[in-house]
């Protein structure tokens, strides 16, 4: 199951701050015990292009008691297809919750919003997909992926995504827009991925850590590559991709593959080492070290945090060695012994990642012989990436969809080089 996510403002306000402006906010006192609330608002958002149902029906103020269940169901209207059933809690981050099958079951734990969006069937054309892939569940909530397979695929590169929200909030729903722009050409099987949410945001009484999140990545990672030939994907030729977190955890994944191991993450003085999550039956961390290390062959990190200096306002309490161990920037290999090309993508309005923390990173990786290429967007801010039942259509129609061209052509001269 998806999260039932009752965490989601934790840490809604740091989110919205630059990571380095995260670490210095003021810690506001414990606000006095309120009295429980007698009633919780369910307000059903106006669909456009179909219907939503509400079962048990809501009275005519939305007022319902605490602990209530809503079973809420999206039916399209004719030429359309759903594209999500989803919730929000008004004036959270990251906004909406989204599902992507016909139903969804909501509880009434505070004021929620609650809706379902729809596309042209023509959007879904071409590709089928795999949804709730579950890889592992180290905690409270089940990790899970979606495959979106061209039709007809065998053997194909596959371009892994990992989803952004501050390494505290989304799940892979929100970046299926881009994922379906990928896919669409018929070149790539494109999986998106979901991870834990650092701190207690997933609800697990023991906090998520940095490197519990990359061990995610690279157990997705590892998951995926066991099954790649049931998804008509090519075990041995993967790319990564991501935005915002999933930028980070994106250039983690081809900077810092070889780092895995059972080691452990600072158990040992001088040793950092990620375990991944996933391992598959019979194989240790070095075999599956040596597997996605020759697998992994080119990473679109997009609008992420790269150093050291800024990942340690989101690590309170790490070392700077532990900093150091998980920033990409501190771990680029010499081109001469791995190659690991990249492109990089920023909106020239995004007001959380400065352009400098870009071109600092772009300027590492071709200091060490690597090929990276930086594109500006202008006039976008952040998260052009996402796609969003509660908004965002319209700037991921502007900028996600032809830099997605961008970025699928970059990988298409490394998979597909004779086709330039």
């Amino acid at each position: 199951m998806k999260p039932t996510v009752t965490q989601l403002g934790t840490f809604a306000a740091s989110l919205l701050l630059p990571v380095s402006a995260i670490a210095q906010a003021p810690v506001a006192p414990a606000p006095a015990a309120a009295a429980a609330p007698t009633t919780f608002t369910i307000t059903v958002r106006p669909p456009v292009n179909g219907t939503v149902t509400i079962d048990p029906a809501l009275p005519a103020d939305g007022k319902v008691a605490p602990g209530t269940v809503f079973t809420v169901k999206a039916t399209p209207a004719p030429g359309y297809a759903i594209d999500s059933v989803f919730y929000s809690i008004p004036g959270s981050f990251p906004g909406a919750v989204e599902y992507t099958g016909p139903e969804i079951k909501v509880t009434a734990d505070r004021n929620k919003n609650v809706g379902a969006t729809f596309i042209e069937p023509k959007a879904l054309e071409g590709f089928t997909v795999k949804q709730n892939i579950v890889f592992a569940k180290p905690g409270v909530k089940e990790l899970m992926y979606d495959v979106f397979t061209p039709n007809g695929a065998r053997n194909l590169p596959a371009i892994v995504i990992i989803h952004g929200g501050g390494w505290a909030a989304n799940t892979e729903d929100i970046m299926r827009g881009l994922a379906r722009e990928l896919v669409r050409g018929g070149k790539y099987v494109v999986a998106s991925v979901d991870y834990r949410w650092i701190g207690t945001n997933d609800g697990d009484k023991t906090p998520n850590t940095m490197a519990a999140l990359v061990e995610d990545v690279f157990g997705a990672l590892a998951h995926f590559q066991e099954h790649a030939a049931s998804y008509g994907a090519d075990p041995t030729r993967l790319a990564v991709t991501g935005d915002s977190a999933g930028g980070h955890l994106s250039a983690a994944a081809i900077n810092l593959v070889d780092m895995i191991g059972d080691g452990g993450f600072g158990v040992k003085e001088g040793v950092y080492q990620f375990k991944p999550t996933y391992l598959p039956a019979g194989k240790t961390a070095a075999q599956v070290r040596a597997s996605l290390t020759a697998a992994i062959k080119a990473a679109a990190p997009s609008y992420g945090v790269f150093s050291a200096g800024r990942l340690a306002g989101q690590m309170k309490g790490a070392s700077p060695a532990e900093v150091a161990a998980i920033s990409p920037q501190e771990h680029i290999p010499n081109a001469k012994d791995r190659a690991v090309p990249q492109f990089l993508l920023r909106g020239t309005r995004d007001t959380l990642i400065p352009d400098a923390e870009v071109q600092g990173y772009t300027d590492a990786l071709k200091a060490a012989g690597q090929r990276a290429e930086y594109v500006q967007v202008e006039g976008a801010g952040h998260a052009f990436f996402d796609w969003k039942a509660d908004g965002n259509k319209a700037t991921f129609a502007r900028y996600g969809v032809p830099y997605a061209a961008q970025m699928e052509a970059f990988f298409n001269s490394i998979f597909y080089p004779a086709a330039k």
